[in-house]
């Protein structure tokens, strides 16, 4: 598969060499008070020895931790555990803030100049970033659909802290992009036996994009093995433990930040033994811990997105200079079922 991002990566090293000693004005995303935001410019001097200059081609943007960051909903006591990798400021406000950014090196070793890469950086047109935090795009993936390198990754260490096996029957509950991406990635190791649950029904048409079955809650399949919670709710996470069969693990990938959430844990819960635990990207799953470092396990969810059909995952996008003002539709859901990509060039 060849597409721009492919014919630029040749073409873009000569100029890429004649830029290693400019200074560069950058501009990026500032949340600046809840609901707020605004781009910022700041001068980039040519990168130090270890350290590439990136242009960015695409950026994600979540609907999960970041809109409680752009809403100023994370509580304090996680504002340490909750910085970005390559953030600036502090949280609350006023914070640079995001984690998936794809581009090309454009000053920096040679070795690297006209690479596509990815990288855990907040939304901005120009960064530098050390050279060890470059992920290589692989050549048949696309830059856009490489946004979805941090989800991904999300979506592997919820496999890994599930212990996801062969037919398996998994329930996902939540349709947005992690749990789109959990239910394919579901698909690919369980077989058949995966469906994915939503309150909104439009989100059936992504769910047959992917080879899904989709499910109302009221519909939901009972006695699933697997269950991933994605919703955000109570009331999702109540359809995951009434969906979950004896002793099947419930994963909760959900984070309410400051809103509290109550869930009934009498009925069967205790009778079904089951295991409802927790997953979260900032640790590798202990499955997996002793021999998988951080960067080897976004490697490997790079690698993941070797699969044309999570193209539907990223199929809207909004020029970079619109974002401050398009982002109170972006979080409320009016901008569509799923966040638009960032588009820079």
């Amino acid at each position: 598969m060849t597409d721009q991002s492919d014919i630029a990566r040749s073409s873009d090293a000569p100029a890429a060499r004649r830029s290693q000693g400019q200074i560069v004005v950058a501009r990026a995303l500032w949340y600046i008070k809840p609901g707020v935001a605004e781009l910022r410019t700041e001068r980039l001097m040519p990168p130090r020895p270890g350290e590439a200059r990136i242009q960015t081609r695409y950026s994600a943007i979540s609907r999960g931790t970041e809109r409680l960051v752009a809403n100023g909903e994370v509580p304090q006591s996680e504002w340490p555990r909750m910085r970005a990798p390559l953030q600036a400021g502090d949280l609350p406000f006023p914070v640079k803030y995001g984690y998936s950014a794809t581009g090309i090196v454009t000053a920096g070793a040679d070795a690297l100049l006209g690479q596509r890469v990815f990288v855990l950086h907040p939304h901005q047109d120009h960064f530098h970033a050390p050279d060890s935090m470059l992920v290589a795009i692989p050549e048949a993936i696309p830059d856009k659909r490489a946004t979805l390198a941090a989800n991904m990754e999300t979506a592997l260490n919820a496999h890994w802290d599930a212990g996801t096996g062969p037919a398996d029957r998994v329930l996902v509950i939540g349709a947005g992009i992690v749990g789109l991406l959990i239910a394919r990635l579901a698909k690919r190791i369980s077989g058949d036996e995966v469906t994915i649950v939503d309150i909104d029904a439009s989100r059936a048409l992504l769910a047959a994009q992917l080879g899904l079955r989709f499910a109302s809650p009221a519909n939901a399949p009972k006695d699933q093995a697997i269950v991933f919670h994605t919703s955000a709710t109570g009331a999702g996470l109540e359809t995951a433990i009434e969906a979950a069969a004896f002793e099947a693990r419930i994963v909760d990938l959900s984070w309410y930040g400051i809103r509290p959430v109550t869930i009934r844990l009498g009925g069967a819960f205790h009778s079904r033994r089951l295991h409802l635990l927790s997953s979260q990207v900032g640790h590798v799953a202990p499955s997996r811990r002793a021999h998988t470092t951080h960067h080897d396990r976004l490697v490997k969810a790079l690698a993941l997105l070797d699969d044309p059909a999570l193209d539907a995952l990223v199929s809207d996008e909004i020029a970079f200079d619109d974002l401050p003002d398009a982002l109170a539709q972006i979080w409320s859901g009016a901008s569509g079922p799923l966040p638009p990509v960032i588009r820079y060039t």
